[in-house]
């Protein structure tokens, strides 16, 4: 006698990230300021005009960050905005921390005061936020107005950090972006004061696996002269391998290692060919050796620290 033969059906379920908890529909926006008094109050009407459209709950936090120009009155005359103020100068990240830590509300954006950054683009920014810890307006719009001369160092930057991030990066140091406020109080203690501060969240998120999505944005013409200098090139530089160290130390590691070992080889290849064994061709490997063994306790000391953070 046959058996009645059962028939099991699975059903497939989608693994959905999901934060901590679901937050409000409530941001602070946060805008730096230095020496952007011919400007200051145009964006701040610009961006309460598009908030109100939104239907989010907001407040808008300027922080002047030591201006010798009167941008906190400007400010302040608009109305309706909380304003901050540095005595002096103390840097693009000083300026946002600041900002960030007076913040209300658990979602953070940040633009600029200098009208590079379109405000109409925020709506694309707020409306990911369920599924993200981080939405960040790409430089990769119709219309990217970056000078040339600035064109190249920006491309390498953005190569480097994508290659040691292991992902694509359309834009590491976008100035409009959307972040839950635990997710940077989470890396405030490696936040540089500098420009570098919107890099190294990027970074520090991505290498993390916390939840990042790019929206595509225009980038207009400044409004004033540009606060960037070319020395700001090596700074972004040598900022993002010591993030880069700091999250995953194997990724500078294991290939520096690798071409050292490489000439290693080569080199102890020629001196056989010409019967001369030299002391370069074994510090070499012997260096490449030192270089993984560095890599490897930097990467356990790094999986320990972040152990105890979590």
């Amino acid at each position: 006698m046959m058996g009645t033969q059962i028939e099991q059906i699975g059903t497939i379920e989608d693994i959905v990230e999901v934060n901590d908890r679901v937050l409000d529909e409530a941001v602070s926006v946060v805008i730096p300021a230095f020496n952007e008094a011919a400007h200051v109050a145009e964006q701040i009407v610009a961006v309460r005009r598009v908030m109100e459209e939104s239907g989010w709950e907001f407040e808008i936090i300027v922080v002047d960050d030591g201006s010798a120009d009167g941008t906190a009155e400007r400010a302040v005359d608009v109305g309706g905005v909380r304003v901050l103020r540095h005595r002096k100068n103390r840097g693009y990240g000083a300026a946002l921390k600041q900002g960030i830590r007076a913040a209300r509300y658990d979602w953070i954006l940040i633009t600029d005061a200098d009208g590079t950054y379109p405000v109409e683009s925020i709506p694309k920014l707020l409306a990911l936020s369920s599924r993200n810890s981080m939405v960040v307006g790409a430089r990769t719009g119709e219309t990217v107005e970056i000078p040339l001369i600035r064109r190249p160092a920006k491309a390498f930057l953005r190569w480097l950090a994508s290659y040691l991030a292991g992902q694509s990066l359309p834009d590491i140091n976008s100035g409009l972006r959307l972040m839950r406020k635990d997710l940077i109080e989470r890396y405030v203690h490696i936040l540089p004061s500098g420009f570098s501060f919107t890099t190294t969240i990027t970074l520090a998120s991505v290498t993390n696996d916390h939840p990042v999505e790019y929206v595509p944005i225009d980038y207009l013409a400044r409004l004033g002269e540009s606060k960037i200098r070319p020395r700001h090139a090596y700074d972004f530089t040598i900022l993002i391998l010591r993030t880069i160290v700091f999250f995953n130390p194997l990724k500078v590691f294991i290939p520096l290692g690798g071409y050292l070992a490489l000439a290693g080889i080569v080199k102890f290849i020629y001196d056989i060919y010409r019967d001369n064994l030299s002391e370069s061709a074994v510090l070499a490997l012997l260096g490449a050796l030192i270089i993984w063994a560095v890599g490897l306790l930097a990467d356990q000391n790094s999986r320990i620290a972040m152990h105890r953070r979590s």
